[in-house]
């Protein structure tokens, strides 16, 4: 084994690129980068039914998303085949493997069987003492085959880098599979041929994989090939403790993307999913997670995905952001929602940049804008209902009405002159001037929160106040 560090991603193109595989994919790229080691992308494609290469896509997608490069790859294990059964012979050779033409559905059957009986059921076999006669008659017959791995009689223990010394008796390892009757590999042996020929130094992983590493281990000792060390991060639980699945938010990473999430937030809060730096920062740069990272500050006990908090450190990031870049990152779903359109946005950049400035810390996504600034670029919009139980009476709406002669003569319209025309007007008639403040914001907005009125109202403009709250007022009296 060489002494570089080389880690490695291997996804399968069965299913969406999730969190999980995120994180791992996270982890491996942290350690390869704090160790100026090399970070390999390779595709475990063998399930051909169950592969696409549209998932082969979104996982190369999400990748570069969050930003995470690979030095090699990506390699394809659906390229290797011949590879593979290169070291299943040199297994046979060896007699450390055997054919075994048993049929699956009848083994299949027999485990069941055992299991409602409550009993532990292994292969017992059966075809590694068949005579050279009945083997050769089988394979005249052209029964289906199989290679099985010959599991020696010895236990196997290894040191976990996160959970520490693990040991597994032999008794308890069945002999896999380690070819298919179509000559195609099963994963633990694929996975040990490229951890070898690709020189991996360390396998970081999910714990769900823990099970197979006492049999890598068995099958790398057969074929006298250095062991890797071994690294099992914990599960991510949904906040009900069970697996995360589509159930508890987005299906795939790349769905938080389409909801207006950061990569880099994504990135920030994936890493504090079992690690820690070793005290209670939380908004970390790349750069200074690269530094920190450290296996050995890695949690064994399963973390909690906790999506409030996710879209909290999104929100600080959106915030953290200067106009420019959040009026330039907006841009996508200002388009999608077609709340302007792009040579509009060309046109009015500066007046969409103080927009910006103003609402970015009530942003938590960017697909927020929608719900949170819609008012500021549509003609007409739906009152939310609670507001209109509070405001729709006829005291407020006298109020208004009498507010509107004086919002029509303020000049300049700025922020701060409106202001100054609320205050003059609640001064005159006697009320405080949240009495006007909060129905106005209601009326010329739609929502009873937001930024600050006198701000929003002269971005909105005088002409869309005025409509908006002669709307208002004329709504309440047909009722």
């Amino acid at each position: 084994m060489k002494d570089e560090v080389r880690v490695r991603i291997a996804p399968s193109p069965t299913g969406f690129f999730h969190m999980g595989s995120a994180r791992t994919a996270l982890y491996n790229w942290f350690f390869a980068r704090h160790n100026n080691g090399k970070f390999v992308l390779r595709v475990e494609d063998t399930d051909v039914v169950r592969s696409s290469a549209q998932m082969i896509d979104v996982i190369l997608d999400g990748l570069k998303w969050l930003g995470i490069d690979w030095d090699e790859g990506p390699f394809f294990q659906s390229e290797r085949i011949s590879v593979y059964q290169k070291y299943v012979q040199i297994l046979i050779d060896k007699g450390c493997a055997y054919y075994c033409y048993c049929n699956p559905n009848d083994l299949e059957q027999e485990r069941q069987a055992a299991y409602k009986r409550k009993e532990d059921w292994q292969y017992d076999r059966r075809c590694l003492g068949l005579s050279e006669s009945r083997r050769q008659e089988k394979e005249e017959q052209k029964v289906p085959r199989v290679v099985r791995f010959l599991v020696p009689d010895e236990p196997v223990s290894y040191c976990d880098l996160v959970h520490g010394e693990i040991k597994r008796e032999a008794k308890d390892i069945e002999d896999l599979i380690i070819l298919r009757s179509n000559g195609v590999p099963t994963y633990n042996l694929a996975c040990v041929v490229d951890d070898h020929e690709m020189n991996i130094s360390h396998v970081i992983r999910a714990v769900d994989h823990i099970t197979n590493t006492p049999k890598q281990i068995l099958l790398l000792n057969a074929l006298a090939l250095p062991v890797p060390k071994y690294a099992h991060l914990p599960l991510i639980l949904g906040e009900d403790k069970s697996k995360l699945s589509k159930r508890h938010g987005a299906a795939s990473l790349m769905e938080y993307r389409k909801q207006g999430y950061l990569p880099e937030a994504v990135l920030n809060y994936l890493a504090l999913l079992g690690w820690s730096p070793g005290n209670d920062q939380e908004m970390m740069s790349i750069e200074t997670l690269i530094k920190e990272f450290d296996l050995g500050r890695i949690n064994p006990s399963n973390a909690v995905f906790d999506g409030q908090k996710l879209e909290w450190m999104n929100g600080q990031y959106i915030y953290a952001m200067s106009d420019e870049e959040l009026c330039e990152r907006l841009t996508p779903f200002i388009l999608e929602f077609g709340l302007l359109k792009r040579d509009e946005i060309l046109a009015r950049r500066t007046w969409l940049l103080k927009v910006c400035g103003l609402i970015k810390l009530r942003l938590k996504t960017f697909a927020d804008i929608k719900d949170v600034a819609g008012y500021f670029f549509v003609e007409d919009f739906e009152y939310e209902d609670d507001g209109v139980k509070k405001h729709c009476n006829a005291e407020t709406i006298e109020i208004l009405e009498g507010f509107l002669s004086h919002l029509d003569t303020v000049k300049p319209y700025d922020a701060q002159a409106i202001e100054q025309a609320v205050r003059n007007y609640a001064q005159a008639g006697g009320i405080k001037a949240g009495r006007i403040i909060h129905p106005l914001r209601f009326s010329v907005t739609g929502k009873q929160g937001g930024p600050g009125l006198f701000e929003t109202m002269e971005l909105v403009g005088k002409e869309k106040c005025l409509k908006r709250m002669r709307r208002f007022v004329d709504g309440f009296k047909k009722e």
